[in-house]
């Protein structure tokens, strides 16, 4: 029953809860930036869930039906552990100033620490959190290691080589998977390995598929080692060149997010398969590159920047078949 509501709402994309009308909140949770958006009625379970949810929804698309096809139990822990990361990830575009991002930050860390301490700060997402801390006794490193590394992210400038970027993926989107794992109560080496490859492949195609909205506002993380290597400045991708050594960059990125999703498959068959849906995000970063293939790794390509409709019956299809 549970899994036929979830190919419902995976098919409908949304929820299908109405929106009430947000209490007026203040103290940390307004110093997190969070002014009370629609979505949230109070403290109580039903309003924070719910919060969760539609936050997920329009900042993290992917992530949002990836978690519709978790087991019941599991489901409403991972819509607040995805907003979680939605508030932190938000955090870098919102700012002016270095200074109150680092702010936000410290919210952030203080919030998980009232966590758990069983003292959450009257916050939607910190609520929720903090009943899937309970529910499922999630590790405290992973958040922290959210946090941090997020912090550490608030500089802008390009990484430096492709290691660099892939610390950043290991310790923001592995973290989320080793806590979605947690959630699922599956706590096994192996699927902590398969976690570890396919959060930097995440978090590589990210930094991939945000390029070309980067650099419109004159802006460009990819990492300088791979730039360098094929005489290809900021400025090329800032100007949206398409030169075969501008498309070689991309190349040689999104070949290392495929290796990550290659090594993450090759000890499949150790993986208990009760963790095969803290993996479904491979389906999101399968369809990019393929796309990314069919273009020439023209990362300015139009059709690299739509949603796909098709997600949805792909995520299904690969549920179905029990794979990752």
């Amino acid at each position: 029953m549970a899994g036929t509501m979830a190919r419902a709402a995976l098919r409908r994309g949304r929820l299908g809860c109405g929106l009430v009308r947000p209490s007026a909140l203040g103290g940390r949770a307004a110093a997190a930036g969070w002014s009370g958006p629609a979505g949230w009625s109070g403290p109580a379970a039903g309003g924070a869930v719910q919060y969760c949810a539609e936050l997920v929804r329009k900042r993290d698309y992917e992530g949002f039906l990836c978690s519709l096809l978790l087991p019941a139990e599991s489901r409403t822990s991972a819509f607040a552990l995805r907003a979680f990361n939605v508030e932190l990830a938000q955090i870098k575009d919102s700012i002016t100033q270095k200074t109150t991002g680092l702010m936000r930050m410290q919210f952030w860390r203080d919030a998980v620490e009232d966590i758990y301490s069983d003292n959450p700060p009257h916050q939607p997402v910190a609520t929720e959190l903090w009943r899937a801390v309970k529910r499922h006794n999630l590790t405290k490193m992973w958040l922290m290691k959210i946090i941090d590394e997020r912090e550490k992210n608030l500089d802008d400038r390009a990484y430096r080589n492709i290691q660099e970027l892939e610390m950043y993926a290991k310790n923001t989107q592995s973290a989320l998977l080793h806590l979605t794992l947690e959630m699922l109560g599956v706590r096994d080496i192996h699927a902590d390995h398969a976690a570890s490859h396919i959060g930097k492949a995440q978090g590589i195609v990210t930094c991939l598929r945000a390029t070309p909205y980067h650099c419109t506002r004159r802006k460009v993380f990819l990492p300088m080692d791979i730039c360098m290597l094929h005489g290809v400045s900021q400025e090329d991708f800032i100007r949206g060149k398409q030169e075969k050594n501008v498309r070689d960059v991309i190349y040689d990125i999104a070949s290392q997010a495929h290796i990550h999703l290659e090594h993450a498959r090759s000890f499949s068959k150790k993986v208990p398969v009760k963790a095969y849906p803290a993996f479904f995000c491979t389906v999101a970063l399968d369809d990019y590159l393929y796309n990314m293939r069919k273009v020439d790794f023209n990362i300015f390509h139009p059709s690299l920047q739509k949603k796909s409709t098709l997600l949805p019956l792909y995520l299904y299809i690969r549920s179905w078949k029990k794979t990752y």
